[in-house]
């Protein structure tokens, strides 16, 4: 299995405010070098650069505006004089009269672009995003190419990221612009499942009313996990996407007996859309050790995830996500490519 990899992403590492104050976020280089070491490792196959592609190809999963936003925002934020990583400081909530009005000051653009404090703008912030997202567009071509599978190891992840806003460390949905890219480029029908612990926010906004793409996330319960305003199991689409989004929500301390028949769920969904490309957001903070996570999955888990996803026999490109035990996940990660591959 070929797979993507952008060194751009070194140039992110942000702060996030969580537990009251500002800190290191774990969503940090040494995540996307851990991974990229046990694919080596494992014998998984080669690893290439991503191709470059222009920012347009971003927009059509997002807004130009949104786009053009990230594209500018360290500029707009250092034109007055900071120089600290830029974080929102006012959001536009409910009830507010002009919540739906884009400031033209970069404090008010961050705060209407961000869905929280978890997704700062820095210098090198652009670069990595962009790179990240180009790693998911190659790997879309890869398959356009004939190729069964294709892993592209983004970093920062994506799923976080709607049509118009970041957060959760995320700010392209790079799962979202490979599925659109896919549509645009001749597949009738994708699928999207979603197996980060969080639920996949951002990729539901952006497909919510489409029939073409079926979104499906298997995650921790909203009422008492992040995101918590998504993710309910009757959250199923609008208009004509009604009935293409298939929330799973489980409760704290899942094990994978639990999971497994969740996934079993999930995969018979896809089956039934019938799709001539899925995309995994692959998120292993489902692990029993995740620092910020509340399932129970063990190392051998996750080959079975691969060996489920392999099962639908369709084009399958993994996207990066979550997972944030260090030390574990670069194993976790790969044994849902080994899985798949049928190396268990």
């Amino acid at each position: 299995m070929l797979t993507i990899y952008s060194t751009d992403h070194h140039l992110h590492h942000g702060v996030e405010l969580k537990d009251g104050a500002i800190s290191s976020s774990f969503e940090k280089p040494l995540r996307a070098e851990t991974v990229l070491a046990r694919v080596k490792g494992s014998g998984l196959g080669d690893v290439i650069s991503p191709k470059p592609f222009d920012a347009s190809r971003y927009a059509a999963a997002h807004s130009p505006r949104y786009v053009e936003f990230l594209e500018h925002a360290w500029d707009d934020w250092q034109a007055t004089g900071r120089t600290c990583q830029a974080l929102p400081l006012v959001w536009p909530v409910r009830a507010m009269p002009s919540g739906t009005a884009l400031p033209s000051f970069i404090d008010g653009k961050l705060g209407f672009f961000s869905m929280d404090a978890g997704a700062p703008i820095s210098g090198g912030t652009w670069a990595a995003v962009s790179g990240s997202a180009n790693s998911a567009l190659t790997g879309a071509e890869v398959l356009s190419t004939g190729a069964r599978a294709a892993f592209a190891l983004c970093r920062p992840p994506g799923h976080h990221a709607g049509r118009e806003y970041m957060g959760g460390y995320c700010y392209l949905n790079n799962a979202a612009i490979a599925a659109q890219h896919a549509i645009e480029c001749g597949a009738r029908r994708a699928a999207v499942i979603d197996v980060d612990f969080h639920h996949g926010n951002g990729t539901q906004d952006i497909f919510y009313d489409r029939s073409d793409v079926l979104f499906v996330s298997i995650h921790g319960e909203p009422s008492v996990s992040y995101p918590y305003f998504s993710g309910y199991g009757h959250e199923r689409g609008v208009g004509t996407g009604e009935g293409f989004n298939l929330n799973l929500p489980l409760p704290q301390g899942t094990l994978w007996s639990g999971y497994e028949e969740a996934l079993s769920h999930a995969c018979a969904a896809i089956a039934t859309h019938e799709p001539d490309v899925l995309v995994v957001s692959l998120g292993v903070d489902t692990f029993e050790h995740d620092p910020i996570s509340h399932f129970r999955l063990r190392t051998q888990d996750y080959l079975r995830i691969g060996e489920a996803l392999a099962r639908l026999g369709v084009p399958t490109l993994f996207v990066m996500e979550g997972g944030y035990m260090v030390d574990e996940i670069g194993i976790n990660a790969v044994n849902v490519l080994l899985g798949f591959e049928g190396r268990s």
